[in-house]
């Protein structure tokens, strides 16, 4: 048999992305096909570089070929990413493909710590990431990032002041912790917290971006309206313990998110502290905070639960020290990396089947 590209892409076409339920060929992401002989070489172009079924999709492309044009092919597939997007043409942030806000309702679920991990493990894969301490009162970003010391640089473009990011981890950041003495509170008004969030997003030189997670403060407060207000988001992922008290909070950051004037995507529920594992006992797991809340509050809602994060000693021993979970092989790089690739599938999906995001037009 004659191989050509028409009899590959027919091949292809009947390889489907698990997730987005279309075929490989319709969804554009089969590119570069060349052709020598019995030897076939094209790339396999995923919506993220997190995705978590990049092997599943690879071996369905050898299998699908083999059965097509025989076991005697020669195969080269190189997978590689293109992460989508719904936020074209957006005059703020115009180069940052997807904006994701973390939010808990309730302070010391470990949102912070979450945002950490889940956006150097995003890094780690690939990803280009940068991550928004909107917490102006408490924030803890540069602790967790061992950066406390540092201060960012300006520079001038087109007349006016930028600023740059602190890079650490492959990550880009910015707080107010950078900004503050660090044993000085900062004591302002909602407007004045609202407006330096605003700056963090039009006036930081954020470059291209993958994913851009802003770790917002508990509640449903200013900050939330302000960012919501000044760039379409993405979709919105919501931190929880699994104790009655947090989900109640839980509930309410999610149905804000749901509100019909503010219509943000909720990406799915991360359950942090789910349970306990000693060091000398890790296949234990013993659940201090309760069972399965944070499972319970996703399927309520029918949004995606995300994953659970375990309470151990080391994720409190990496936010002191500033290295985060994340880097250290177990249980929790493992934890973490699931939840990145979990995050990104649902930003590929939510990009794929619901409309673009807007910016909320409330008055409250």
């Amino acid at each position: 048999m004659s191989i050509n590209k028409e009899s590959v892409l027919k091949a292809l076409s009947k390889v489907e992305d698990p997730d987005l339920k279309k075929d490989l060929v319709t969804l554009g992401m089969i590119q570069g096909i060349e052709i020598e002989g019995n030897q076939i070489k094209f790339k396999v172009v995923l919506t993220t570089p997190a995705c978590p079924l990049k092997e599943v999709i690879k071996n369905n492309c050898i299998e699908a070929l083999n059965e097509s044009l025989g076991s005697d092919i020669e195969l080269d597939i190189t997978m590689t990413s293109n992460v989508t997007t719904a936020r074209s043409d957006a005059p703020l942030l115009p180069k940052v493909k997807n904006i994701i806000a973390i939010a808990s309702g309730k302070g010391g679920v470990g949102k912070s710590t979450t945002s950490s991990n889940l956006a150097v493990a995003l890094a780690n894969k690939g990803a280009k990431v940068g991550l928004i301490d909107a917490d102006i009162s408490g924030p803890s970003i540069p602790t967790m990032f061992n950066v406390e010391s540092e201060q960012p640089m300006v520079k001038q473009v087109d007349g006016k002041n930028v600023i740059l990011p602190i890079e650490q981890y492959g990550v880009k950041l910015m707080s107010i912790g950078f900004l503050t003495p660090a044993e000085s509170a900062v004591v302002w008004r909602g407007p004045m917290a609202s407006s330096a969030l605003k700056q963090f997003i039009g006036d930081v030189e954020w470059g291209e971006l993958d994913y851009l997670l802003i770790d917002l403060p508990p509640g449903t407060s200013d900050i939330h309206l302000t960012m919501v207000q000044t760039v379409p988001v993405t979709g919105a992922v919501i931190v929880t313990t699994p104790q009655k008290v947090a989900l109640a909070d839980a509930t309410k950051g999610l149905t804000m998110f749901k509100q019909p004037q503010i219509n943000v995507p909720v990406l799915g529920v991360v359950e942090n502290m789910a349970y306990f594992s000693p060091e000398e006992l890790p296949n234990n797991k013993y659940y201090i905070f309760g069972k399965e809340g944070g499972r319970k509050l996703a399927e309520k809602y029918e949004v995606p639960f995300l994953g659970e994060i375990p309470l151990v000693q080391s994720i409190r021993e990496s936010g002191d020290t500033g290295y985060p979970a994340v880097f250290k092989s177990g249980i929790t790089e493992k934890a973490f990396s699931e939840l990145a690739e979990n995050v990104a599938r649902q930003v590929a999906i939510r990009n794929a089947e619901k409309n673009k995001t807007e910016v909320v037009q409330v008055n409250i």
